[in-house]
């Protein structure tokens, strides 16, 4: 009953952290995680392996480098020699992960290293009694899956090198965590231009007639290749800019709203760079044609269906200029 209940505190504590808009991945981010491991006790004689709960808490120094201090208990093993007595024993550990990804993904690979003091009392079996301590080097890998933004699941294995001993101990982990305070990876998008102003015209003079072309390119989910049956429009508007070279134009890039607002918005960055280079390769001047990616905004549908959610994964363009 007792386990149950810790259990049902430290889910609902963690369901509870991630309704806080404060929390966020990225540099600053603060991380906790409870987890639980399979001990395997090779390091010390006659012990058997164990299964150790634990805890721990780390910083994101970037966007990529955690400092994480950790704490476990020993407190599921037992002596394989004499009366089997029950061993008890607190690990303590700092180490560094390294992130793979960036920010947002939903899956993040790492590796990691540290260093690791443990001690287990009544190792009466390896020739005396008391504490058994020792110091660990620590070297591990895993993945972290980010079920939301703020609280992930984590799976990886932990190698313990004994430096009294030279021996090894490995541990097989789990864990649930949740993360706050950081960035959020979030780049400032860049600022859209202002366009230029139209002068007006004189009185006397006739009023010049403006003509003017669109490009609207819709993009599959999770994608940033421009389709073939979008290049007829696209050779449309490079023609037209051929032939008014005056003009420059902004391609705006759209995602829909699925995924993380960091992710989206480098999505729709790549989206609208695709179109610029279509029109680049069919002989526009790279400095008329500017690209910018505005994530999940300004949606032109209903992101309720997948009907609306294919015409907000979209580009957009406009090209204008006075008939002579």
């Amino acid at each position: 009953m007792k386990l149950k209940n810790t259990l049902g505190i430290a889910i609902g504590s963690f369901v509870a952290a991630t309704s806080f808009g404060a929390l966020a991945q990225g540099q600053g981010a603060v991380e906790g995680e409870l987890f639980y491991k399979k001990q395997y006790n090779d390091s010390v004689k006659s012990v058997e392996d164990g299964y150790n709960p634990g805890a721990s808490i780390g910083y994101f120094l970037t966007d990529d480098v955690s400092l994480n201090l950790t704490y476990d208990t020993t407190n599921h093993t037992r002596s394989t020699k004499g009366d089997h007595q029950k061993i008890k024993g607190d690990n303590f550990g700092l180490n560094a992960q390294y992130h793979f990804g960036t920010v947002g993904d939903a899956l993040r690979p790492y590796v990691s290293g540290g260093v690791a003091h443990k001690s287990m009392t009544g190792v009466e079996a390896n020739g005396h009694s008391g504490r058994d301590k020792s110091t660990f080097l620590t070297a591990g890998a895993g993945v972290k899956w980010y079920i939301t933004d703020n609280l992930f699941a984590r799976a990886g294995v932990e190698a313990d090198y004994k430096l009294d001993n030279g021996k090894w101990d490995y541990a097989p982990t789990v864990g649930l965590g949740v993360n706050f305070g950081g960035n959020g990876g979030k780049v400032a998008p860049a600022p859209v231009p202002a366009p230029a102003p139209v002068a007006e015209p004189e009185p006397e003079a006739p009023i010049a007639e403006v003509v003017r072309v669109e490009l609207d390119v819709k993009f599959d989910f999770d994608k940033s290749v421009v389709k073939s049956q979008y290049m007829p429009d696209i050779n449309n508007v490079a023609d037209f800019m051929k032939q008014y070279p005056a003009t420059n134009t902004t391609v705006a890039g759209y995602t829909d709203s699925i995924g993380p607002d960091a992710y989206n918005q480098k999505l729709s960055q790549r989206r609208a760079d695709a179109v610029r280079a279509a029109l680049v390769n069919q002989g526009v001047a790279a400095n008329r044609v500017d690209a910018v990616g505005h994530g999940e905004a300004n949606p032109v549908a209903s992101n309720a269906t997948e009907e609306g959610r294919a015409l907000n994964r979209r580009v957009e363009a406009t090209v204008q200029a006075e008939a002579k």
